[in-house]
């Protein structure tokens, strides 16, 4: 199946290659609850030596910058409690780490999470971070633009692969909530 966006023409239904998946982003697909169906959770392979934004809009095409998102994972801390949370922007964008983040997690100070944290506890590479399939636990913040975008390209858990989910599948993951100002103007 062509992907729906993007120039990918073998877009497989995310339920019929979980092997190509990590077991959390796996998991998550197997127990997926939702309006939107599991089988609109589209896979396509791509070369992991292009997972980072900049060089994966190079090869496949600018018209994806604002189709795509990032989830970074960042560490909020008050006293002794540290929060790890995922937030998702677009990739045209980048996170509102000391206004919108601090506020939401009621953090003193906030920061992007260590990459040995990140990976660690999510299950998932470096470079392919997603938000389907983190820990139960964490808050997913998304910001509202990405929610509204038809179909949104992000990480599948490896450098390897992504996912073109729709981007209302977003706003309905565990721990999920929807910001009107997570993502500001990358600048």
């Amino acid at each position: 199946m062509r992907a729906p966006i993007g120039d990918f023409d073998n877009a497989v239904p995310a339920p019929e290659c979980l092997d190509r998946l990590t077991e959390p982003v796996a998991a998550a697909v197997r127990a997926w609850q939702g309006t939107v169906p599991a089988d609109q959770l589209l896979y396509v392979d791509t070369e992991p030596e292009i997972a980072d934004t900049a060089a994966f809009v190079a090869h496949h095409g600018l018209d994806l910058l604002d189709r795509s998102a990032n989830c970074v994972i960042v560490a909020g801390k008050r006293g002794d409690v540290t929060t790890l949370a995922a937030c998702v922007v677009r990739s045209d964008s980048r996170v509102d780490v000391n206004g919108a983040v601090r506020k939401h997690l009621g953090a003193r100070k906030v920061r992007f999470a260590p990459m040995e944290s990140a990976t660690g506890e999510s299950g998932m590479e470096y470079g392919g971070i997603t938000p389907i399939g983190l820990p139960a636990d964490w808050p997913v913040l998304v910001d509202a633009t990405v929610v509204d975008t038809e179909w949104v390209l992000l990480g599948s858990g490896r450098r390897r692969g992504k996912l073109i989910v729709p981007g209302k599948a977003l706003a309905e993951l565990p721990g999920a909530v929807v910001l009107d100002t997570l993502g500001v103007p990358a600048g």
